[in-house]
């Protein structure tokens, strides 16, 4: 998984652990595209001082998900959903019974909704 991605990710899901600085510096860097300079800028602080929170708030992310593995669980639960969604299709495909067709339908929307 491409790095800003995953620290994309792990912001959504531990950046209110970060302190406000912390993640409203990575939340411009990685989420807004915003480069070190302008973050120093808008911020009134060295182009230094970003990179170093943004390297502190970084390790604290991926302490965090070492530790509590909400990434890696909601990334297996997703390709989990993907594998049932992809059976299901192949027993509707190949069922005859409108009535399991219709029923099997129910279920992939419902699931649909979690991928």
């Amino acid at each position: 998984m491409d790095k800003k991605v995953e620290i994309s990710i792990l912001c959504d899901l531990y950046g209110k652990l970060l302190t406000e600085k912390q993640f409203k510096i990575l939340n411009d860097y990685y989420n807004n595209d915003l480069s070190l300079s302008e973050i120093a800028e808008n911020d009134n602080i060295t182009r230094q001082a970003v990179r170093d929170i943004i390297k502190k708030g970084e390790k604290k992310l991926f302490e965090y998900e070492e530790k509590l593995l909400f990434m890696k669980r909601m990334l297996n639960q997703e390709e989990t959903l993907k594998k049932v969604l992809s059976e299901l299709a192949k027993i509707q495909r190949d069922s005859s019974d409108k009535k399991v067709a219709n029923i099997l339908e129910s279920i992939k929307q419902e699931l649909n909704c979690l991928v």
